[in-house]
């Protein structure tokens, strides 16, 4: 009985962090849409690390002493990957398509595991199955239809979804690395210790940016809602979502939190129809059911050989 009411504990807390995801990419970070992305990128990172900095900063410091350089670069990869470059692909492609198809750019990104299984094939020489092969197809053809629908690339709303698409692609296939090499470094560090150097690199590698694209600058036009916009993201969808995403791991098996996780696209297309009345049209609904199965059918698959 006990194990049955932590299995549904973690199962809620894996689908509450997704939903909270799912809050942000539609409703959260478009409120940014006048600051750089880049700036944006560094703020939602540079105020959970000094929020965990005060809390268990002098704790960590001692266990990060403890990891070879090895894991520091792993870590570093991590936060290159999947804080940095994912993060920044994401929000631009958020801000490229103006509010309009915020539903399109979130569910690319659910592609993240055909990029992860092709990565670890190449990184770490796992094996590609067939059944891999025929679902990866099927899933970006599914991706296809979900972003341009009947059309062209390039006709597809002036074009501009083309570029947003690219970014989404580009989200995914660095959170899928971040992923890879992700399996490495909890081998060696708690999930405290790998969320904080996550988010130590992360802050670094942006502030680094920010200086050498001069968009630093932004801090002077930042209003009072857009540093409360900053702290509920770094409090929920950020930092937050993470903890609680990972605590639900720890009582529920993997193939149970993907289909929890799917509370991500979900809940990004009821938001969506909340707070902007947009809804997937016919071809995109099916593109969407077809997509997400497949990304489904791939998960199980690598998790069963």
């Amino acid at each position: 009985m006990l194990t049955e009411k932590k299995e549904t504990m973690g199962a809620l807390l894996v689908c509450l962090a997704a939903t909270l995801w799912g809050f942000d990419s539609i409703v959260l970070t478009p409120n940014l849409f006048k600051l750089s992305v880049p700036y944006v990128v560094f703020m939602v990172h540079l105020l959970p690390f000094v929020g965990m900095t005060l809390l268990f900063g002098k704790e960590e410091l001692k266990n990060i002493k403890k990891l070879d350089g090895k894991d520091l670069t792993y870590f570093f990869l991590v936060a290159l990957f999947g804080g940095s470059l994912g993060t920044l692909s994401i929000v631009k492609a958020l801000f490229l398509v103006n509010f309009d198809h915020l539903t399109v750019v979130t569910l690319l990104q659910k592609l993240q595991p055909v990029f992860a299984v092709i990565l670890a094939w190449i990184v770490l020489k796992e094996k590609i199955t067939k059944q891999f092969v025929f679902w990866a197809i099927l899933a970006l053809i599914g991706g296809y239809f979900l972003t341009f629908e009947f059309n062209t690339p390039q006709m597809a709303y002036n074009g501009n979804m083309l570029l947003a698409c690219g970014y989404s692609l580009l989200a995914a296939f660095s959170f899928g690395s971040a992923t890879v090499f992700g399996k490495r470094i909890l081998k060696n560090a708690s999930f405290r210790t790998a969320l904080y150097l996550r988010y130590s690199f992360t802050t670094f590698i942006m502030f680094i940016i920010n200086i050498f694209s001069g968009t630093l600058a932004n801090i002077h036009t930042t209003q009072p809602f857009h540093w409360f916009i900053f702290i509920v993201i770094g409090l929920t969808s950020g930092s937050g979502a993470i903890l609680l995403y990972y605590k639900g791991l720890r009582y529920i098996p993997a193939n149970v939190a993907t289909i929890c996780e799917l509370c991500f696209p979900v809940s990004s297309i009821l938001f969506d129809f909340i707070f902007n009345g947009k809804f997937l049209s016919g071809i995109q609904v099916i593109s969407t059911i077809v997509m997400l199965f497949s990304i489904y059918k791939i998960t199980q698959s690598q998790w069963n050989n």
